[in-house]
């Protein structure tokens, strides 16, 4: 467990300075040893820092039914954001059978890293930024593209460290944090403006 916490608060570290830049998902992926998605298939993190992988595909009925959920986001940015808070936790459900994530408990619980099944925040940033890019590539964003997650925090500001998947509305660019490590598995990620999102300063 020291081990993998530890780990984490190195890719923290390391991400800190960086945290406000610009950047394609895939400088993620590669700092953390994950794999992007296909147009059928999500690798999904878990174990805390990605140290376990299971690969996911989605079936055509899988989907319809993201289409069918952010579709119900088209008509507003507003609207496309509750929708991903939606298709998030409805992909949470999808691949919780294969992953083993049915349980996944949401917060801090350090003393469940390198539990298969159970998510720390870099596996949740990962596997939220995964769900996104796949509906992405296959047009279902209307409003929003998918950016790379970031990360605040180093205990030294007072908090913990923690990361997120980042959302950018197209018109205005504005970024949105799509924060799904507080939840329990299947429900509905926390989403607000980014910069409200570092500005935060949780006890955990």
């Amino acid at each position: 467990m020291a081990r993998r916490f530890l780990t984490l608060l190195v890719v923290s570290a390391a991400l800190a300075g960086c945290m406000q830049q610009q950047g394609q998902p895939s400088m993620w992926y590669a700092a953390n040893q994950a794999v992007p998605p296909t147009a059928t298939k999500v690798i999904v993190c878990h174990g805390f820092g990605c140290a376990r992988r299971t690969s996911v595909t989605l079936s055509e009925t899988n989907l319809r039914t993201l289409r069918k959920i952010l579709a119900r986001g088209e008509a507003s940015p507003e609207a496309e954001r509750q929708a991903i808070r939606q298709a998030v936790a409805w992909m949470e459900k999808a691949v919780a059978p294969t992953v083993g994530s049915d349980d996944d408990i949401g917060g801090l619980d350090l003393w469940n890293a390198g539990v298969a099944g159970q998510m720390d925040c870099i596996d949740e940033a990962t596997n939220t930024t995964s769900y996104l890019l796949l509906a992405e590539k296959h047009g279902f964003l209307v409003h929003h593209s998918v950016a790379r997650p970031v990360a605040r925090g180093f205990f030294l500001d007072g908090r913990y460290p923690h990361a997120t998947a980042v959302i950018r509305e197209r018109e205005t660019g504005n970024a949105f944090a799509v924060d799904s490590w507080r939840e329990a598995n299947g429900e509905p990620p926390i989403v607000m403006p980014l910069q409200t999102w570092f500005e935060e300063k949780p006890t955990v």
